[in-house]
């Protein structure tokens, strides 16, 4: 009886578990798997057959004479630290104004939800109109400074020019995160301090931030590894110009195998890319975990 049971268990998880085991397999190991292959390779894209096997020759050239790619790095960590804080700190003043008994709250939380819903492509496209039509127009009609600036056709104001958008599309989303983690901290203990005479910021740092560090983990998580990874953007918005100063390394990625049809040296760039930002959020969240308390 015992054989009979454990066979149908068996059965119940094979057919609950295996099609989407077989799709993971199909669609992220296999495909990964591969790429770390043809890391070592000098391929085309075109003809398996012709993939050569060069050691570490991909490797060796990315570290020592790719200036393109480490350019794009420094452009892909510079604007990681600029819209992870900037994401989190409008997600988190934003959950605080409609954590508030406002009329308004429900209305105005789907509204900075919103752009998330929106496909990076076309918002990007959207944002471009923006900055080159939208502000030229208020900017000729109000002669402010602001707006007459060339938003995406110097580095500077390229680079916060795609901050701005990826702030815009992205902190609605951490915003909700955040709202259901303040939303569940214990009211009694936010009277307890009260009664003990700890006033708002008090509040904020001794009581609410602790408590609600794992959204924080998450959310700065999330940011992380999405600001890394950032690609429709990029290439919506500027293409990685005005020249290659704001090519991120996904871009840079995109345009070594399949613009230069360079697929092993592309896969190179692609495993180095993997385990740089696998470490960095590997390391982000091991420290946010440490500092998170149960209430």
């Amino acid at each position: 009886m015992s054989k009979r049971i454990k066979w149908n268990e068996w059965v119940q998880q094979t057919v609950f578990v295996g099609p989407g085991l077989i799709a993971f397999i199909l669609i992220v190991l296999a495909p990964f798997v591969m790429g770390f292959y043809y890391t070592f390779t000098e391929w085309n894209g075109m003809d398996l057959g012709n993939a050569k096997w060069v050691g570490m020759k991909n490797i060796t050239k990315i570290f020592t004479d790719d200036e393109r790619f480490w350019n794009a790095f420094w452009f892909t960590t510079k604007f990681t630290a600029a819209a992870v804080v900037v994401t989190n700190v409008a997600a988190f003043l934003l959950s605080l104004l409609l954590t508030r008994n406002l009329k308004s709250r429900n209305f105005l939380r789907t509204v900075f939800f919103l752009p998330n819903v929106i496909g990076g492509l076309l918002l990007g496209y959207i944002w471009y109109f923006i900055f080159v039509r939208g502000f030229r127009a208020i900017g000729e009609a109000t002669d402010i400074g602001f707006f007459n600036l060339q938003w995406l056709g110097t580095p500077n104001t390229a680079f916060w020019g795609i901050v701005i958008v990826f702030v815009w599309q992205t902190a609605g989303y951490m915003m909700i995160i955040y709202i259901a983690a303040m939303i569940s901290v214990p009211k009694d203990l936010i009277e307890a301090a009260r009664i003990d005479g700890a006033g708002a910021w008090q509040l904020l740092r001794s009581v609410t931030v602790p408590l609600i560090m794992p959204a924080i983990t998450i959310c700065l998580f999330l940011t992380t590894s999405n600001s890394f990874k950032m690609f429709d953007l990029n290439l919506s918005l500027t293409a990685g110009g005005p020249g290659n100063a704001t090519e991120s390394i996904a871009l840079n990625v995109y345009r070594e195998g399949l613009v230069n049809n360079r697929y092993g040296l592309g896969t190179a760039k692609a495993m180095i890319f993997f385990f740089g930002v696998a470490l960095i959020t590997v390391t982000q969240v091991w420290i946010t975990k440490k500092k998170e308390v149960e209430a």
